[in-house]
């Protein structure tokens, strides 16, 4: 990484200069300190649904859209695309994980001239009820529970030159499994820098960085019997004890670039290098085929991870007055697991 750094500064010595520049290192700098202080060692980490790729454009092309990403989704990935909104966007999104789980996203993005782009979001993610079990009554006990996460993001984004953009979400995370709940407050921060040369676009982010969580609820609350050989013993109120988890935070570098453009046909590739602190480090390939800014076909490929390889995917824009809606489709095909199915519906006003 401490290569990797100095390699931006040379890039961007030769490329920019002046304040302009002084801002731009200021803040990739920051953001790789932010990084370091709080990546672990790997092992685990909870609220892992904010690892789950929102949106259908997104997926079908690998996850490799760092440097891609323009639109309201990019609160899901990285809040510096978030500028390309040029009046107001939304954007809705729905899958069924793994036939167990329900995944819902939504986002609202608006410019506001002069200012910067806000954008709202929301993730959900859930079941529906599950009957309890015990060891008297493993067949069931007529008692359900359920469980449910929660992530609500406020984003904002801003052109700090003419090619640097920089975004920033601050979101709270809740997870609650039965009348247990846990809370916390996490930040993502995304660049993007644009280049003259075949669009290429240089892009970083820092997702899910926060303090660590613990669940907490009346079921922890226990009565415990201190010696079971003394009849005269007494049951006492005592409460069982929930240990912290750390947030899957998540370091990523990408680059989004033209392969070939036309009048009526264009090609756009994504490189994206992962880091997790809970896993190995990963890599993301995608490209996207746009024919006439109306219909699209997009592939992805998934390097390391141990159930993903291939992602495919296609989408159509419709325009409706002043309105343009597109419709988007990604599937996602894993080695053990069922494959997923996402749709996606972004509203441009």
């Amino acid at each position: 990484m401490k290569a990797l750094k100095i390699i931006f500064n040379k890039f961007f010595n030769l490329t920019t200069g002046g304040l302009e520049m002084k801002k731009i290192l200021f803040l990739l700098t920051m953001v790789n300190t932010i990084m370091f202080a709080q990546n672990p060692n790997l092992g685990t980490s909870g609220a892992n649904f904010l690892q789950i790729p929102v949106g259908a454009k997104a997926a079908g092309m690998g996850s490799a859209v760092a440097g891609n990403i323009q639109d309201a989704s990019s609160v899901f990935w990285n809040p510096a695309g978030l500028v390309k909104v040029n009046s107001a966007q939304a954007h809705f999104s729905y899958m069924n994980w793994f036939k167990l789980f329900d995944f819902s996203a939504a986002a609202v993005a608006y410019n506001v001239d002069g200012y910067g782009v806000f954008a709202l979001s929301m993730i959900t993610f859930g079941t529906d009820g599950i009957e309890v079990t015990t060891e008297e009554k493993p067949n069931g006990t007529g008692r359900f529970y359920d469980a449910r996460d929660l992530a609500l993001g406020l984003t904002y984004a801003k052109y700090l030159t003419d090619k640097f953009s920089f975004g920033i979400t601050v979101k709270y995370v809740s997870q609650k499994i039965w009348n247990e709940s846990a809370g916390g407050f996490a930040f993502d921060v995304g660049t993007q820098y644009q280049l003259d040369f075949q669009n290429l676009t240089i892009a970083m982010c820092m997702s899910n960085f926060g303090s660590d969580l613990r669940f907490d609820g009346p079921d922890l609350d226990i009565q415990y019997l201190k010696n079971d050989n003394y009849p005269l013993s007494r049951l006492t109120p005592a409460r069982l004890q929930t240990d912290d988890y750390p947030l899957p935070l998540n370091f990523q570098v990408g680059i989004g670039f033209d392969i070939y453009q036309s009048d009526f046909v264009k090609v756009r590739g994504g490189i994206d290098a992962v880091h997790p602190n809970d896993n190995s480090e990963r890599l993301n390939f995608g490209t996207e085929f746009s024919f006439f800014d109306r219909l699209y076909l997009r592939g992805g490929y998934k390097y390391n991870y141990s159930d993903e390889d291939f992602t495919f995917g296609a989408g159509a824009s419709v325009p409706f007055a002043s309105t343009l809606i597109r419709f988007d489709y990604a599937y996602s095909v894993y080695d053990i697991l069922p494959s997923v199915h996402r749709v996606s519906l972004d509203i441009n006003f």
